[in-house]
């Protein structure tokens, strides 16, 4: 009995289970790839598969791509996750595939979470990746540029899956209640097209949990005679208790930080409030959120508004100090407030532009006025000589080239560089007019 035999013939397994596709022509979603004349339809035509990865979130069909090639092709198909199978577990895969090697019958390994593969057994699978003992199609939801060596990627082209968008997933659900062989098509279910949008959107482009979702709200039916009817009702008992959760180590992660960050960026406080609410409530520490309000306060706002940073600051306690409930509206507080402030990353290029200059000068010296003289002998050699004390000046500022407190070997650099927004403004003319404060002593002299 092969794999789809068995999926149709396990009445006992799940919906999602039994309705996997067996021919790429039943494949919903994924046009670029399965489309007429795409990558993996031309595979499936010829019968040669090349070692791919497969990337894109739960629920895209990355499974049953490879049941399908592996059907079309004539392989022999070892399946292992990566989170299971150790160097053994790779090694007797080997084994098989020579075993079928030798009834001139290729292998195709499917590796599912190939991210996370350790060093180790991504060496034990390279050589006969190489050798072309083992057709390879890994499966995984993470970027594999960070994840997998770059020997493996070298030799696997990589496929981007993306989540199936609502009429898609519509179309996999209306398939399952009219399948009467392997989906619900016996029971002759009637549900509304709004009922399954409904579903579709609780599922968020994962095909596995819309057909999940279905399933279970199908225990909910109606008789109708001969018939049943899913009521809308239904749904609040099966997609109030689904919770919308996402790897915290994963790409969607830092995908909604973010958002969230150019969001606020971009003085868009409406987006950054939604994408602040989905990281949230899919479990993300309200501390990681915190923590990136605090770097936009400098680098994004900076002194367009000075009040940013501290108001940032006292959010972050004020979650401390309030808890998690209390707490989170006071983090949407700072973030409405970074969003709607003026904007400008002066400061993030003056300290960029500091660090790089102090980089190139390694013998930076600093001017001897500007030394410190706590003994008579540092005292003797100049320390201090020459300082002025800027509270004993007229306008409380020590004008002239003379007291710039430049290091004389270095080439004379503006760094901060005010913006007009904000502020900044006031900034950029009090700093005008100690530029000519500056001319006017240095004329006197």
């Amino acid at each position: 009995m092969d794999l789809f035999q068995r999926h149709a013939a396990d009445d006992a397994a799940p919906l999602a289970y039994r309705m996997r596709p067996r021919r790429l022509e039943d494949y919903v979603g994924q046009q670029a790839l399965v489309g007429p004349g795409k990558p993996l339809a031309r595979m499936a035509e010829s019968g040669v598969v090349r070692s791919m990865i497969l990337w894109g979130p739960p629920g895209t069909g990355k499974t049953t791509l490879a049941e399908i090639l592996a059907e079309v092709s004539g392989a022999h198909l070892e399946h292992l996750s990566a989170v299971m199978a150790g160097v053994k577990e790779i090694r007797a895969a080997v084994d098989r595939a020579r075993d079928a090697q030798v009834r001139e019958r290729p292998t195709l390994l499917f590796l599912d979470e190939i991210h996370r593969l350790n060093k180790s057994q991504q060496d034990a699978l390279l050589p006969h990746v190489e050798s072309g003992l083992l057709t390879l199609i890994g499966a995984t939801t993470e970027n594999p540029s960070f994840e997998v060596n770059s020997a493996l990627l070298s030799r696997a082209r990589v496929h981007v899956l993306k989540s199936l968008d609502e009429a898609e997933l519509v179309e996999v659900m209306r398939r399952a209640l009219a399948d009467e062989t392997r989906g619900l098509g016996a029971r002759r279910i009637r549900v509304d097209e709004e009922v399954l949008e409904l579903l579709a959107r609780a599922a968020a482009g994962d095909a596995r949990r819309a057909l999940g979702l279905l399933e279970t709200a199908c225990d909910f039916t109606l008789a109708e005679g001969d018939s049943e009817r899913l009521p809308r009702e239904a749904l609040e008992d099966v997609i109030g208790h689904t919770a919308s959760a996402f790897d915290k180590q994963g790409d969607h992660y830092y995908d909604l930080l973010s958002a969230i960050h150019k969001s606020i960026r971009s003085s868009r406080p409406d987006a950054a409030l939604l994408y602040m609410a989905r990281f949230m409530q899919g479990g993300g520490d309200p501390l990681d959120v915190i923590r990136r309000l605090a770097a936009i306060a400098s680098e994004d706002v900076g002194n367009a508004d000075p009040r940013a940073l501290p108001l940032t600051m006292a959010a972050w306690d004020a979650y401390l100090r309030l808890g998690d409930y209390e707490g989170q509206r006071a983090i949407a507080h700072a973030a409405i407030h970074l969003a709607v402030a003026p904007k400008s990353n002066a400061i993030d290029r003056a300290w960029k532009q500091a660090k790089e200059l102090a980089a190139s000068q390694p013998r930076l010296e600093v001017p001897t006025y500007l030394r410190n003289a706590p003994t008579k002998l540092m005292e003797s050699l100049g320390h201090g000589e020459g300082y002025r004390y800027a509270h004993n000046e007229p306008d409380g500022y020590p004008a002239g080239s003379a007291h710039d407190c430049w290091p004389e070997e270095v080439p004379r650099r503006p760094l901060f560089q005010p913006t007009d927004h904000g502020q900044e403004k006031r900034y950029a003319q009090i700093m005008a007019w100690r530029t000519q404060r500056d001319a006017e002593a240095d004329g006197d002299a």
